[in-house]
């Protein structure tokens, strides 16, 4: 045996156990009522709080319907998420009724997590959307003119540098109000 090899570091249980938890789109509650393991164990696990007995990990990759390999995946550098979206790759998306052009920044792997645009509008035009799913988010940064954003009984009116957070679960709109085109980029960001 060669004592001077470098033992390589302790898997990646917990950041491994909540990235596939979150793919299989499951609460931890569904996870603890599938696996028969706590929620309290869980969320311990996940943030790196406690190791799992080997019959903690058994249950919970049965329910989850893995192999053991997916939860002891080195926590190395070299499989962390870096994905490029390349300019050629973007899609742009225009609602000619608006007057509103949306380029969809996000590749296309972040879809069930979050949509990022960078939105154009002319003048005078409004672009109307139907309630998204409930706990859906919509966040909206200014970047030039004068928006006007109405999401069921509440509004505002934001220019260039204002930011607005809004449940987007409602009926909504956005009105451009200034004399010249409106910019703003926006975050869809949809429950998990």
């Amino acid at each position: 045996m060669n004592r001077n090899a470098e033992t390589p570091g302790l898997p990646a249980i917990g950041a491994n156990l909540h990235r596939e938890r979150k793919r299989q789109q499951l609460s931890l509650d569904e996870l603890s009522e599938t696996s028969q393991v706590s929620k309290a164990m869980l969320s311990q696990i996940e943030t790196g709080k406690v190791n799992p007995t080997v019959a903690v990990l058994w249950k919970i990759i049965q329910a989850l319907g893995i192999d053991f390999e997916v939860l002891l995946q080195s926590g190395s550098e070299d499989k962390r998420r870096f994905e490029v979206n390349r300019g050629h790759q973007i899609t742009s998306l225009i609602t000619q009724s608006s007057g509103t052009l949306f380029r969809v920044i996000s590749p296309v792997s972040m879809a069930n997590e979050l949509e990022f645009y960078h939105v154009t509008q002319e003048p005078g035009c409004t672009h109307h959307s139907a309630g998204h799913l409930p706990g859906t988010e919509e966040l909206i940064a200014v970047l030039k003119g004068r928006i006007t954003v109405k999401a069921g009984n509440n509004e505002a009116e934001l220019q260039k540098g204002d930011f607005l957070a809004f449940e987007a679960d409602l009926p909504h709109s956005i009105s451009t109000t200034s004399t010249g085109k409106s910019e703003f980029q926006m975050v869809v960001r949809f429950p998990l």
